[in-house]
């Protein structure tokens, strides 16, 4: 390793353009939600066809974080840091002035390159650069903005759209990359490892194919339009990669992710639970903007405010959640607790003009306390066993994961909304609110079957350490 950070001062600064870099790549994976309806009218589009746009970022981002760590020790924590910079920076631009959606979805996929290596190899530098004592509070300072990100996320799109257009939300990018551009120049360590291994080519390409195919395959159903034969074959393709990387990793000295991963019965559960049960909550930032304002006529703006109860009754769960997992297990709160997500994600069924405004503000709160305690239980038990051999591989396989179900889920979203519309024949989106009801229901069956992933961890509460109560309403 070289090139070390001297002063107090100057990682001080590199903590805030660490932390900076993370705002802004989770802040784009939600501030496009409010923004959908317009940018659907601005280029021409229906606004019940534009999840590509979401899907395009998340499932780049998948796709590219395997190999983040990988390059930053290659190449240097500051040479790449820089590159995802500028590569966040030049898609933004092009997003902001993209006129087909083709191009903007291609944009996307530019952004989501930068955007995937941003905060892995920013928390790669602080790591190498940080006193062991340290870590923590480091960690702790930079995931902050990480989480303000996606809270505020579609209350800023929603303002920003209404109040000048939606180009600017993709346009404030830029200075805030050039300032963090520079910054890191100057105060960033380039930190790098000269005997570097290979890196796992084939196991890379395999991951990568699996996860494009089974998205493009879903997405085949709605936006795309893909015959039934090309759907299957996409699928088929899928599984057959998965397939051959696990046959693969088996005989491969150093595999892009170990499956003695597995044999951590809290990771496995943690990770498959994570999956599933993120394929149905994470269709609803997709959902709810779209549907206020599709089906019942809110301003890009009242529909990211509309969003504000989730986000406040979030971070208010956040503490009660660890308390009661603290006190019951993981096991029982997650099993009870997922239910309670996927029943107030099908009550959005009841939505429609006739519902008073202060019914759905509840609606959304509950669905915010919950769902938070979800997510804290959920990371926090995928990530508790691993020891210092498997932590840096499990962070980054639970990363990708996260990713690849946000944009499954707005995938299968896309998908139940184009077929519930052409079984209801709503050809209009403004009669489309059947469809959106029976869509919610289906995420939230989703969600609640997942709960039985949850009910194969271990019978008894499992004890959590006082160290780790404190920290997991970071994550």
């Amino acid at each position: 390793m070289s090139d070390p950070v001297a002063t107090q001062s100057s990682r001080k600064i590199m903590l805030w353009v660490v932390a900076v870099g993370f705002f802004m790549q989770t802040l784009d994976s939600t501030i496009v939600n409010t923004a959908l309806p317009p940018m659907a009218r601005s280029l021409g589009e229906s606004p019940l066809r534009m999840q590509s746009v979401i899907i395009a970022y998340s499932l780049t981002m998948a796709v590219v974080i395997p190999a983040s760590g990988w390059l930053a020790d290659r190449f240097g924590t500051r040479r790449i840091f820089q590159t995802a910079i500028v590569l966040f920076v030049l898609g933004s631009l092009l997003c902001a002035y993209s006129n087909t959606l083709s191009f903007l979805v291609g944009a996307r996929v530019i952004q989501g390159a930068g955007g995937a290596m941003l905060m892995p190899v920013g928390r790669l530098a602080v790591l190498r650069t940080f006193p062991r004592a340290e870590y923590l509070q480091a960690l702790s300072f930079v995931a902050i903005p990480g989480m303000i990100g996606p809270l505020i996320g579609p209350t800023l799109g929603g303002w920003i759209t209404q109040s000048f257009s939606w180009h600017w939300i993709f346009l404030i990018n830029v200075p805030v990359g050039v300032l963090g551009g520079l910054a890191a120049m100057r105060f960033m360590p380039n930190s790098r490892i000269d005997d570097m291994g290979r890196f796992d080519v084939g196991g890379y390409l395999l991951l990568s194919i699996a996860m494009v195919t089974i998205s493009f395959s879903l997405d085949g159903l709605a936006e795309l339009g893909f015959q039934r034969a090309t759907v299957l074959m996409l699928l088929i393709a899928s599984f057959a990669s998965l397939t051959t990387y696990v046959l693969r990793a088996n005989r491969t000295e150093r595999p892009l992710f170990s499956l003695s991963l597995f044999r951590i019965h809290t990771f496995s559960v943690g990770l498959l639970g994570n999956l599933f049960a993120r394929i149905g909550t994470g269709a609803m930032p997709f959902l709810i903007p779209l549907s206020l304002q599709v089906t019942l006529n809110y301003s890009p703006l009242q529909a990211g405010l509309m969003m504000l109860p989730t986000t406040a009754a979030g971070m208010l769960a956040k503490r009660v959640g660890t308390q009661m997992i603290v006190r019951h297990g993981y096991r029982a709160v997650l099993f009870v607790n997922t239910f309670l997500v996927g029943l107030a994600m099908a009550s959005f069924t009841f939505i429609s003009n006739g519902v008073p405004v202060w019914i759905m503000l509840v609606q959304l709160a509950l669905f915010g306390a919950v769902n938070s305690i979800q997510f804290t239980a959920m990371n926090t038990i995928t990530l508790k066993d691993l020891d210092v051999s498997t932590a840096s591989s499990g962070n980054s396989l639970l990363s990708m994961i996260q990713m690849l179900a946000m944009s499954l889920a707005v995938t299968s979203a896309g998908a139940l909304l184009a077929t519930f519309q052409q079984l209801f024949n709503e050809g209009s989106s403004s009669k489309a609110l059947p469809a959106f009801h029976a869509t919610f229901i289906c995420v939230g069956l989703i969600t609640s079957a997942s709960a039985w992933i949850f009910m194969q961890l271990a019978p008894a509460t499992q004890p959590v350490e006082e160290e780790e109560a404190q920290h997991m309403g970071e994550l």
